[in-house]
């Protein structure tokens, strides 16, 4: 096996065991940055050595087996975990020895442990853009380059934010454990929030030159599936999931050849991913079997659904999706989920209807520099035949927007009111 082999093999084992190895390490050290650092010990070690003995046949115990040689280490140099150190060096002693190490060496239940990854690094102590970063180490076992570049923020701030979250996390001697059925419910809404994050930051970048960044969608998705498989009992989870596999079934119909946006209803349906499409749809059958009050997650898996269940953009159910916005607004209150119900009435009911609610939400603070609302607006005006005011909504919803791509396709729709007299309206994204 030449060394450029061995890398790219050692990097998709890292991508595949990386969070199970830090969760195993994480439950007997009891401290999630100890755990990463041991981790990053054994990778090291098979840098070192893999290139020259060859991918061992189980490559996750083998890393499991150093990384706890490394605990020892560590360990004995600190008195007060004798006792954790007496545990380890049994279980250790019948352990088979390096590249040969069976499965049975990754020690204890693998699912509990990812589970209580899961939670840790989303804990509610930590900051939003913390415990986003915090997963995509911990749990995606992307680098801080990865992540910065992912986030269009320096490597800095990255490393910065995780290493504070590391040291949030111990000082707050947060336990590594699945939360008690009392706290359950919170932490589990901390974890989706963080993983539907990272979702909507690759499916509408909120800044930089490309309309999409598909690897963060992969991402939340496949941590989605994990979450999914691990508590296999919550409907909102199964609604997360559903939600970001029928809407991440859209991406390749979202951009041209070029790489600039096609919206919703000018998209190539052919080119939608039928086969994310199938799973949304049964992962929210899932959720809607579990509860079928359905909560927010699910509700707009159940939007989703509308969209996916068309054929051509002229099936699509608008008076449905309508009252799905208005019940997700009823549970959830927000200016944005009104903003998307102002769209959906007037695709139901005439663009006057939809603009006499988005109206209504030009005065809200939170709305005041949201780039949607006035694009929203600029749409509505534009239908109506108003074209002036449509062309300012445009150029001030482009002027709001960070994303390159975005900006020019704002900056043409008013550009095409002046020129033509049409805006192109009533494009939802």
């Amino acid at each position: 096996m030449t060394h450029t082999d061995a890398h790219r093999a050692i990097e998709a084992v890292w991508r595949i065991e990386s969070a199970r190895l830090i969760a195993g390490l994480a439950r007997f050290v009891h401290d999630v940055g100890l755990a990463e650092e041991l981790a990053q010990d054994a990778l090291v070690a098979a840098l070192e050595q893999w290139p020259e003995s060859g991918v061992p046949r189980n490559p996750g115990a083998w890393l499991m087996t150093i990384a706890k040689r490394r605990a020892i280490d560590v360990l004995r140099r600190k008195e007060r975990f004798e006792r954790k150190l007496s545990a380890l060096g049994r279980e250790l002693e019948t352990e088979p020895e390096g590249a040969g190490a069976d499965a049975e060496a990754l020690a204890g239940d693998i699912e509990d442990d990812l589970l209580r990854l899961v939670f840790i690094a989303c804990h509610p102590v930590l900051s939003t853009e913390a415990r986003v970063a915090l997963t995509l180490r911990l749990l995606g076992g992307l680098t801080t380059e990865e992540i910065a570049r992912a986030f269009l923020v320096p490597e800095s701030t990255v490393a910065q934010r995780i290493v504070r979250a590391k040291r949030t996390l111990a000082k707050a001697q947060i336990p590594f454990e699945v939360p008690a059925p009392e706290e359950r419910a919170a932490r589990l809404s901390s974890v989706l929030e963080v993983l539907y994050l990272v979702f909507n930051e690759g499916y509408s970048a909120t800044a930089g030159d490309d309309w999409m960044r598909p690897a963060l969608c992969e991402e939340a998705l496949r941590l989605g599936r994990v979450l999914a498989e691990l508590v296999p009992q919550e409907p909102e989870v199964h609604g997360l999931v559903a939600l970001m596999e029928i809407q991440a079934s859209r991406m390749r119909a979202r951009v041209d050849s070029s790489g600039e946006p096609v919206l919703l209803l000018d998209q190539d349906r052919g080119r939608w991913d039928h086969l994310l499409i199938r799973r949304g749809l049964a992962a929210l059958e899932r959720a809607e079997a579990l509860d079928r009050t359905r909560g927010p997650y699910t509700l707009q898996a159940a939007i989703a659904a509308c969209h996916g269940r068309a054929r051509t953009a002229e099936e699509t159910d608008w008076t449905r999706i309508a009252a799905l916005y208005a019940a997700l607004a009823r549970l959830t209150p927000s200016p944005v989920v009104e903003l998307n119900r102002a769209v959906a009435l007037a695709m139901a009911f005439g663009p006057a209807v939809g603009l006499g609610l988005v109206d209504e939400l030009t005065p809200e603070p939170s709305l005041k520099d949201y780039h949607l609302l006035p694009s929203v607006r600029g749409d509505l005006l534009a239908k109506l035949g108003r074209f002036d005011e449509a062309h300012e909504e445009f150029e001030r919803a482009a002027s709001l927007t960070r994303n390159a791509r975005e900006r020019t396709l704002l900056v043409e729709r008013a550009a095409a009111c002046v020129r033509t007299g049409t805006g192109q309206p009533g494009r939802p994204l």
